[in-house]
């Protein structure tokens, strides 16, 4: 009789459990990720650099370590801001790789490049630093942390590491020209001139009395009444290159 009791007991909290399972159902479980970003065998890898400057490490500091001054020694033509956080303080983000500010001391800092749905994550960091040598000397020391298990073989591997040592050589030398109070030159590149309103003849001399543009002015003047010697290059108010 008592086992009798007790199987009814059983079934009816078995039964009150499945009516509370059936009135709250649990949350459904989250959606998986396109793709996944976890590397199954990373190869991790470093790129130590460094360059000597003549000024003290807090100079340099000063010259070079706003967490936005990338923009200018890496020469990006877009700029760079920060999108969130405090320029400076832990988790600010630049527009720079969308890096994250994930370390600092007061000569050096660490960011970091966060993952991106679809696409295997390779825990990209870098670290820049101020390293005092004497009271008026310092090294820029740059070093690059990430995996490079996503490449096809060991020659890809090889090149990768020396065209990111290349781009960041420069970079630091960049710094040691700013630090060291020269100016850096720009890359050149080609610029496009406004259309001029009025048509251009490059390898035809102007009448007499001619109203002509001036060179680089975009005036019109009377042509004198002695002839042009020569004549303008071809694409001459088309474009040009600075340094």
């Amino acid at each position: 009789m008592r086992n009798q009791f007790g199987k009814i007991a059983i079934g009816c909290v078995l039964a009150v459990a499945g009516m509370a399972s059936a009135a709250y159902p649990q949350a459904p479980a989250p959606a998986a990720p396109h793709g996944s970003v976890v590397v199954a065998s990373p190869t991790y890898t470093s790129i130590p650099m460094e360059i000597t400057v003549n000024r003290s490490a807090a100079e340099v500091w000063k010259r070079i370590g706003k967490y936005c001054d990338v923009s200018e020694w890496l020469q990006i033509p877009a700029g760079c801001k920060i999108t969130s956080g405090t320029d400076g303080e832990f988790g600010a983000v630049r527009t720079v790789g969308a890096e994250v500010l994930v370390g600092r001391t007061e000569l050096s800092y660490t960011y970091a490049q966060t993952p991106k749905e679809g696409t295997p994550y390779n825990l990209y960091h870098g670290t820049l630093e101020a390293r005092p040598v004497t009271p008026t000397t310092s090294k820029i020391v740059y070093t690059l942390f990430f995996d490079n298990s996503m490449l096809p073989d060991d020659a890809a591997r090889a090149a990768d590491k020396e065209r990111r040592r290349a781009r960041f050589m420069q970079a630091l030398q960049n710094m040691k020209t700013l630090v060291e109070g020269g100016r850096l030159k720009l890359r050149w590149r080609c610029v496009r001139v406004p259309q001029r309103p009025y048509p251009l003849r490059p390898f035809a001399e102007p009448r007499n009395d001619e109203p002509v543009p001036m060179f680089g002015s975009g005036v019109l003047a009377k042509a004198q009444p002695k002839p042009w010697p020569g004549a303008f290059p071809p694409g001459a108010f088309e474009g040009g290159r600075h340094e």
